[in-house]
């Protein structure tokens, strides 16, 4: 005759601990992945684009919609308010290397000039760089 001991329930109730403990991260980490993407592609989703009567698309103008801009503001803006300071600090330490490859202008404009144009220098919720001229 077999005798479980306290011991052998105790490994199943830790077991069942950890499977719960387990079970709610992952639900935690799905549910935040989750809202995660849908926020991401918001902004994706809601842009529109008017075109002037000619259909001329040098005279497009973006009409981005209000979640849109919500999303740039809250999402979009301080990632590129970070990526434009971090291209700062790996533009500084870089320089010695593009110095002597002669390549100090490219490096410049594409790690702190491109994101910094992109953070200050478009319409919220816009796509291109530049503000919205509607004349």
């Amino acid at each position: 005759m077999h005798c479980y001991s306290g011991r052998h329930n105790n490994h199943r109730l830790r077991f069942a601990q950890l499977k719960d403990h387990t079970m709610k991260l992952f639900r935690s980490t799905a549910v935040v992945l989750a809202l995660t993407t849908g926020l991401l592609a918001m902004p994706a989703q809601a842009q529109s684009t008017q075109q002037n009567v000619s259909g001329d698309p040098m005279y497009t103008v973006e009409a981005p919609k209000a979640f849109s801009m919500v999303g740039d503001l809250l999402i979009a803006r301080p990632l590129l308010i970070a990526a434009t300071v971090i291209g700062a600090g790996v533009f500084v330490v870089s320089l010695p290397f593009s110095a002597m490859g002669g390549g100090i202008k490219e490096a410049g404009h594409a790690l702190v000039v491109e994101p910094g144009a992109a953070a200050f220098a478009r319409c919220l919720g816009c796509t291109r760089v530049g503000y919205n001229r509607q004349d």
